[in-house]
């Protein structure tokens, strides 16, 4: 006998579950209750919840729980060709620029590479200690021969982020602005924030062939757009009342005081969630190398399948290296930002 068989019998619902009880035969102390004559009573410590499988086993009519997430699966597999007819030619130039930027990191040679990467580090942080330790670990990582991993894993950084700050910048700007845009978005921000990475990869298999980059560009950049779009909204709800209203007096109209007081003001916050989306990018491409993202998340891949135990690690230590300079290099430009502010 089914724990639930109560509800439906009480209610008159037996002819709409099937006709007769459900023998409820489904666990070993039932059958022996069966062939005793007496059925096995549970007591209300052992009652299941009322789910959908317990239901079920007292209601033949009442579906299971994996008929709803077949019926969620069948639902996106319909949709899924109309889908990709809207979604394919929007994200195509996603997978055309992460194409020739992985073809550019890998063309250009490493003596022009790495002495290019010094001069941007230097131009950003104008820090000699900086560009000291950006060469340092370049030509450790080209010296261990992951030099090519590494441009791969920094092309895909420097594409999603780029993408994230185009995107990120202008929604957390209008979130400013508007309370109700605020409220709609805070939401998807919050799914966006705490869905596992993993649950990213699952909708986008179905959509696109592994072999598309946008496949992993686009996992990595839904991970990573949350901390920008935040602190933007933050950075302009924050700047000082006092401050608007002096550009108020002055006659600024909202583009004016957008561009020249909100935003300049701003710049410290939406700077780090620039360094924040950048770290959240670096942890998704490690993720993404299950889809055929390349670069160092391969290798770390390679160590786990294979149990490579040197080769999971120093991956994972060129991982990190990439990670203290890119963590560094968004510090410094923030600290200069933070220089020019006035006080």
């Amino acid at each position: 006998m089914a724990t639930y068989d109560f509800i439906f019998d009480g209610l008159g619902l037996r002819d709409w579950c099937g006709g007769e009880t459900s023998s409820g035969l489904s666990s070993m102390a039932d059958l022996l209750g069966a062939t005793s004559g007496e059925p096995e009573a549970v007591s209300a410590w052992d009652t299941p919840f009322p789910s959908l499988d317990a239901l079920h086993e007292a209601c033949d009519a009442i579906p299971q729980s994996r008929a709803l997430t077949l019926g969620l699966e069948r639902g996106f597999l319909d949709i899924k060709d109309a889908l990709k007819v809207v979604v394919d030619p929007l994200t195509q130039p996603l997978s055309w620029a992460l194409e020739n930027a992985l073809w550019v990191m890998q063309s250009v040679p490493w003596w022009i590479m790495i002495p290019l990467l010094m001069l941007i580090v230097y131009l950003v942080g104008r820090s000699f200690k900086l560009v000291g330790l950006v060469a340092a670990a370049f030509c450790f990582l080209a010296f261990v021969d992951y030099y090519d991993y590494t441009m791969q894993t920094l092309a895909i950084i420097f594409v999603c982020a780029i993408i994230c700050v185009l995107l990120g910048v202008p929604i957390g700007i209008a979130m400013s602005r508007s309370d109700r845009v605020q409220r709609s978005m805070i939401p998807i921000l919050d799914m966006l924030q705490t869905l596992p990475p993993f649950v990213y990869l699952i909708p986008l298999i179905f959509l696109f062939s592994v072999t598309e980059p946008k496949l992993y560009g686009i996992a990595i950049i839904l991970y990573a757009i949350v901390p920008v779009v935040r602190l933007t909204d933050l950075g302009i709800r924050l700047v000082d009342r006092d401050v608007i209203e002096a550009a108020d007096a002055f006659g600024m109209t909202k583009r004016q005081k957008l561009f020249g007081v909100q935003i300049p003001l701003a710049l410290p916050n939406i700077m780090a969630g620039v360094n924040q989306t950048i770290m959240m990018s670096l942890a998704m491409v490690v993720i993404a190398s299950l889809v055929s993202a390349p670069g160092l998340g391969v290798l770390v891949l390679r160590g786990i399948r294979n149990l490579e135990l040197g080769v999971g690690l120093l991956s994972g230590l060129g991982i990190v290296l990439l990670a203290i300079i890119l963590d560094r290099v968004t510090k410094a430009a923030l600290a200069r930002i933070n220089a020019q502010q006035p006080h």
